[in-house]
């Protein structure tokens, strides 16, 4: 369970939902997502539904810096972060969990209808249907929670998907991970990013976006990991984020495949092994997924460090066909 987010902060009241008029809408506060950046917030608010359900509501602006459209349509790693931030913003607001303690990504995958992730002509609302799970817990305060989701966009279904993750308190943070939890000295020793792959390889329009190296045979590059990056990176840690990883399975998968079209990951299924650690290379390895199980498109990818692998994931690209009017 190895991919971990964590920003520092005093515990605020709980943003829950207001009764009566005017209703005004905001963002939750950034350091209920782990974010250092107040415009990379997507979440607008949340309430308990039930015992262990909750709605949470989101905003995706039309454009953005990273998360590009593609064809009229939003990009799926944008619904990717938006849950990401959902497990920080229950854990603090609904259960109680003080800052300070790191969340470990075990596991994530989802399945989404494209077509629904039309761009129009003000930003998309969206209502995640969230039912939580905890599996274990110490002194009141979740350690393994398991959380399944229902995006809505104007009453229809964009997405689901579903995650695994931990909660780890700062003692037994620093045991585990020694040295590296240094968060200061690690991430200001993190070497300089590889050269990046032609852009147009990788599926995106800039080099800067760019998460693949230089090639080394087939279908295997060096992860490219860029500290300087303002969204992959929008606050120090001390090893390479899950989304990082997540972008660099969706970019292979690209390089791979080279789709005559634009190309949209319409599903992945992930899981975190351990921690890429920033002082040694890692390795992304994508190949055509062979099992007879598998949907058409799909490729398995895995990152691959010091010999053990680290993540795996499987990616689905379809055609990104331009929604009509």
């Amino acid at each position: 369970m190895l991919v971990t987010t964590e920003r520092p902060g005093s515990v605020a009241p709980p943003v829950g939902a207001t009764a009566g008029p005017p209703s005004l809408t905001t963002t939750v506060p950034r350091e209920y997502v782990h974010r250092a950046a107040l415009s990379e917030v997507f979440l607008t608010g949340w309430r308990r539904t039930g015992g262990q359900s909750f709605t949470v509501t989101a905003q995706w602006p039309r454009s953005h810096s990273f998360f590009t459209a593609v064809e009229g349509l939003h990009d799926p790693l944008m619904l990717c972060e938006t849950v990401r931030q959902t497990f920080p913003l229950l854990l603090h607001a609904a259960y109680g969990t003080p800052f300070g303690h790191q969340l470990s990504w075990s596991r994530f995958g989802y399945s989404l209808d494209p077509q629904a992730l039309r761009v129009g002509r003000t930003p998309a609302e969206l209502e995640l249907r969230v039912v939580s799970e905890v599996l274990n817990e110490r002194r009141g305060i979740p350690t393994d929670l398991s959380l399944s989701y229902a995006v809505l966009r104007d009453g229809d279904l964009v997405a689901a998907a579903d995650t695994r993750f931990g909660c780890i308190a700062p003692a037994v943070y620093r045991r585990v991970r020694g040295e590296r939890a240094d968060v200061p000295r690690v991430f200001a020793a993190a070497p300089a990013p590889a050269a990046p792959l032609a852009p147009a390889m990788a599926g995106r329009d800039h080099a800067r976006d760019v998460v693949l190296g230089p090639q080394d045979g087939p279908g295997r590059w060096q992860l490219r990991v860029d500290t300087g990056h303002p969204v992959l990176f929008d606050h120090p840690v001390d090893h390479v984020p899950g989304m990082l990883l997540m972008e660099a399975a969706r970019q292979a998968a690209h390089a791979v495949d080279l789709p005559a079209e634009a190309a949209l990951p319409t599903s992945m299924n992930v899981t975190f092994h351990r921690y890429v650690e920033f002082d040694a290379p890692c390795w992304i390895e994508a190949r055509r997924q062979a099992s007879t199980t598998s949907a058409p498109g799909t490729l398995r990818v895995d990152a691959v460090q010091d010999g053990v692998v680290a993540f795996t994931s499987e990616v689905t690209l379809a055609a990104a066909a331009t929604p009509a009017a």
